[in-house]
């Protein structure tokens, strides 16, 4: 992802000013995707989303992302889609199932649909790895990365729309 980090080191200054963003989260590890929330809401103000042009939906985990990311893409009324989510690995195969079924579906949301959809999705060990990629402000956030990827992709998309 050309996040934050990313895109300044290179040179590249991410403007938001009137694109249209969902923001989809998944209620599933709620207490570390608010905080992908709370990262991702920061960077769309340090890009000058308006928060008009904003709208956020919650899922209830992280494999129902792609079809949520799907829908949106496809009302029209967006020029880009970020997913935040969190999978854990637990004891059982489900974390692998979960997380390359998620990827799999985001990355074709936006195959199918031409819109872009960011992958804000943690793929962790245990909690403690979530929490250091889901920090507050100045922290690493992969909600804010998961933005700025978004507006780069969305304007790249559209530069290449034009005639």
């Amino acid at each position: 992802m050309a996040g934050r980090d990313g895109a300044a080191a290179a040179g590249l200054v991410l403007d938001g000013r009137g694109l249209r963003v969902a923001v989809l989260c998944s209620r599933f590890n709620a207490d570390i995707t608010a905080r992908l929330l709370d990262g991702a809401r920061r960077a769309l103000a340090r890009h000058a989303v308006g928060p008009g042009d904003v709208e956020v939906t919650w899922v209830p985990g992280v494999f129902e992302l792609p079809l949520a990311a799907r829908a949106w893409a496809q009302t029209g009324r967006v020029d880009a889609v970020v997913c935040l989510g969190a999978v854990i690995r637990g004891e059982t195969s489900h974390y692998d199932l979960v997380a390359e079924g998620a990827a799999r579906g985001i990355m074709r949301a936006q195959l199918d649909t031409g819109v872009p959809v960011a992958f804000g999705v943690l793929t962790t060990e245990d909690v403690a790895q979530a929490e250091a990629r889901s920090e507050s402000e100045g922290g690493h956030n992969v909600g804010d990365e998961a933005v700025g990827t978004a507006i780069e992709m969305a304007r790249l998309v559209a530069s290449l729309a034009r005639p």
